[in-house]
């Protein structure tokens, strides 16, 4: 079953045509740790944005591998668009982004990303 997020003001919205997960990643790099993120990583056929390309801007940085895409209003960081080590292109869902999901249930995964 499909689930929806959205940033905060609404303007950017998408869906992920899966299951909502279980598990979530949480990151100590200097920017997920900033932004407080709970990812969970979909391949981008999953993937549609619904509305809000033309309120989203990205950043970039490091190895410049992973598009963060935030909302020029609000600047809520609702996704961000990459490649997978295999070299398959992902979705990464911020799932605090994600009004079904249940975040306080969901299993954390800690990655040190830090160390990266």
């Amino acid at each position: 079953m499909a689930f929806e997020g959205s940033c905060h003001c609404g303007k950017v919205a998408y869906a992920v045509d899966a299951d909502l997960p279980a598990k979530a990643m949480q990151c100590n790099c200097s920017h997920c740790r900033r932004k407080g993120f709970l990812l969970a990583f979909f391949p981008i056929d999953r993937f549609t944005l619904q509305r809000g390309e033309d309120d989203l801007r990205s950043y970039h940085f490091y190895k410049h591998k992973i598009e963060h895409r935030f909302c020029t209003t609000c600047g809520t960081q609702s996704f961000a668009i990459g490649t997978a080590p295999d070299g398959s292109r992902m979705a990464a869902i911020n799932l605090r982004c994600v009004p079904e999901a249940d975040i306080a249930a969901l299993e954390i995964q800690k990655v040190d990303g830090a160390s990266f």
